[in-house]
């Protein structure tokens, strides 16, 4: 029982020492989501890629910028996104809270969202990050078609 004990208080250290989450510290990162993994009233699913970049501003504070992409399964015109993001790292154990907009354009489609996330960055190594997040996109332009809840997953590196 000691021996599992000192296996888990060693984890639970080794997690803790790679937090990364200091004033100054950047930020690049790279995520997916769709593949029915998002739904909104208007389509079924999507299929998206994003890449962010964020820099801390106060320690646990941090503020990034996005830009994705994304397409539809049933073959409407794909979609870029380019937004601004704000995060707060809880207690550096590595779950977040993330606010922001975005700006979603496509032919003959543009709609501003605001967004809300909650996730969670867990550490590979000092530097490499595994980051599972849910979040909730509010459309202004069409509400029940165009809102969005979704799962995505990434992976960070912070520097």
């Amino acid at each position: 029982m000691k021996k599992i004990f000192m296996i888990a208080v060693a984890l639970c250290m080794t997690t803790m020492a790679f937090a990364q989450f200091e004033k100054g510290t950047k930020y690049v990162g790279l995520s997916a989501s769709g593949l029915n993994l998002t739904y909104s009233g208007s389509e079924k699913g999507r299929l998206a890629l994003s890449a962010n970049a964020g820099y801390f501003l106060m320690d646990c504070v941090s503020a990034n910028a996005e830009m994705k992409w994304d397409t539809n399964v049933d073959g409407k015109p794909a979609m870029f996104d380019f937004g601004v993001q704000g995060r707060y790292y809880m207690i550096q154990n590595g779950i977040y809270l993330a606010a922001g907009c975005k700006y979603k354009h496509a032919k003959d489609y543009n709609d501003f969202l605001p967004a809300v996330e909650v996730g969670y960055a867990f550490y590979l190594n000092h530097y490499i990050t595994i980051e599972p997040a849910i979040y909730y996109e509010q459309s202004f332009k069409n509400h029940s078609d165009f809102s969005k809840v979704g799962f995505k997953i990434g992976a960070g590196f912070y520097f």
